[in-house]
């Protein structure tokens, strides 16, 4: 389904002239592909990535854009780092409506009890459950820097 509505946006993409989206668009698709590959050899059962694998793409796509953005910032390219804010703003409309911060909040107290965690030495199951079940809705490192206030 991600993978179809990726696709459909390419050719509005294409059709409306949209130069920098398309780029961004391609690189997502290469990326799929990239997935597609890996999990035929991992998996001989399945022939594609499903919506999980490119929900993780998505998230490392972006998650390494932030981290470009702030290498730019830091060394006064802004005009680089207002490009790779355009392609986060193109990688997160495929990605789950995002948490509002009370519910990131209330998301990660759930977990906690959830997992029964009580020291930091449970701080990986409770990143665990919530990767789990919020995959694509929340920035696992805000919610890390959380847990870790919730734990000490």
């Amino acid at each position: 389904m991600l993978r179809s509505q990726i696709q459909t946006a390419m050719k509005e993409a294409l059709k409306q002239g949209e130069k920098d989206k398309l780029t961004t668009l391609r690189m997502i698709m290469s990326g799929i592909k990239d997935k597609d590959v890996a999990v035929r050899v991992d998996n001989t059962s399945a022939t594609e990535a499903q919506d999980e694998h490119i929900l993780k793409l998505l998230e490392t796509m972006i998650k390494q854009r932030r981290q470009s953005i702030d290498m730019y910032t830091n060394g006064g390219r802004t005009e680089l780092a207002a490009k790779e804010q355009a392609e986060i703003d193109v990688l997160q409309e495929f990605l789950p409506q995002q948490l509002t911060e009370a519910e990131q909040e209330q998301a990660i107290k759930a977990c906690i009890q959830e997992t029964n965690a009580s020291s930091m030495r449970d701080m990986g199951g409770v990143m665990a459950c919530l990767k789990q079940k919020y995959a694509g809705q929340m920035d696992f490192a805000k919610a890390s820097a959380q847990i870790k206030s919730h734990l000490n």
